[in-house]
């Protein structure tokens, strides 16, 4: 309980992070990305502000046997950049530029109600279930010799 009770609080001060850094607002984000046009740097200093603090945080955490709850710590063990890396990094800069959302603050700007959000959430849970079904089927493929 206590776990969730502070999941709950980290994307409660996510959410607000996000809403007030304008990362919820698409307009704001295809701004940043627009670097031909009306270029708008804001969410640059956003962006090295998150860099900076996820750091700090995982320089501390490698150090760490336990999280600050007692859970053990799950530290990400990749460290190969494969096509499915790059693939999936560049159809995700692809969906961030065409609807200036990306899954954290499309989900806020959903909680807010926002249209464009509704299409982009459904848009993405069916690129997450069709992904889901092309790993079970890659899995259940029998190898090729």
């Amino acid at each position: 309980m206590k776990s969730m009770l502070t999941a709950l609080l980290a994307g409660l001060v996510f959410g607000l992070g996000l809403i007030l850094s304008g990362m919820a607002n698409p307009a704001k984000v295809l701004g940043f990305l627009d670097l031909a046009g009306a270029w708008d740097p804001s969410l640059a200093f956003v962006m090295a502000g998150a860099i900076a603090i996820g750091l700090v945080a995982f320089t501390t955490a490698r150090g760490r046997a336990r999280s600050l709850l007692g859970e053990p710590m799950r530290m990400p063990t990749a460290t190969r950049i494969d096509r499915r890396l790059v693939g999936g990094s560049i159809l995700f800069g692809i969906g961030w530029g065409i609807a200036g959302f990306c899954p954290g603050p499309a989900l806020v700007a959903l909680g807010m109600g926002e249209a464009k959000a509704m299409v982009f959430v459904a848009a993405m849970l069916a690129g997450m279930g069709l992904h889901a079904l092309l790993e079970r089927r890659t899995a259940a493929a029998p190898a090729a010799t």
